[in-house]
């Protein structure tokens, strides 16, 4: 009898809310493990800045290449935590269209009709540009147009990475600042050579240490994963 009524009568509203619902909670659990996952990279990309701040006091012969590493990895620490400040803001949104899309389901029950909500419409337009949700963004705008919640979307014609193109190349004051923040002064050590003591300190730690191109190779392919 359902299948008939789907047929012939329009969506049930309930349905309707419980479905985008669905999508909008499913969409928020993606950014709650991308958002986790980005945090795990700035606390290792943290950590190979120390190991190689570290190897430079241990051997000065190698400070002018730990430097040049180090600067390597806090470019990627900008990266990391420009992403995830655009995660975290892509999540309000999300939260916010949870909030209007109730409150336009709400409104109709009472009045019988729905209107179209340009506040909806211009958060979805955002959100279905960020590429860790485009599918189910696109999924979610299709159910709120179905529900007349915001007119169809044009989607294709939106720019995919217009605004982060500009991000790749960080200014070095930047740079200069994430390591004043991490080395607290350490890398001028480094670069006055004051270090005394070469290399016969504890040779296990070395072993402990993890090739820092190998280890740059597997963050960016984290964060190109995270934007796939």
């Amino acid at each position: 009898m359902e299948s008939l009524k789907s047929v012939f009568w329009k969506p049930d509203p309930k349905v309707q809310m419980q479905k985008c619902n669905s999508l909008i909670r499913a969409n928020t659990r993606k950014l709650d493990r991308d958002i986790a996952q980005l945090r795990t990279l700035d606390s290792k990309t943290r950590s190979l800045i120390l190991q190689s701040s570290k190897r430079a006091q241990k051997n000065p012969s190698q400070a002018k290449q730990a430097a040049q590493e180090t600067r390597i990895f806090a470019r990627e620490l900008i990266r990391v935590r420009k992403q995830s400040a655009r995660l975290a803001t892509s999540k309000a949104q999300l939260q916010s269209v949870a909030m209007q899309v109730n409150e336009a389901f709400s409104v109709r029950k009472i009045e019988g009709s729905i209107r179209a909500s340009t506040g909806i419409m211009k958060d979805v337009n955002s959100l279905v540009r960020l590429p860790e949700l485009t599918g189910t963004m696109r999924e979610l705008s299709q159910e709120l147009v179905k529900a007349g919640i915001i007119e169809e979307m044009v989607g294709d014609s939106l720019p995919e990475d217009g605004a982060m193109e500009g991000e790749d190349e960080e200014a070095e004051s930047e740079v200069d600042k994430i390591l004043g923040e991490i080395l607290q002064g350490k890398t001028a050590k480094i670069d006055d050579k004051q270090v005394e003591k070469p290399v016969d300190q504890r040779p296990e730690e070395e072993e402990e240490e993890e090739d820092p191109e190998e280890m740059l190779d597997q963050m960016r392919g984290r964060l190109e994963a995270l934007k796939s």
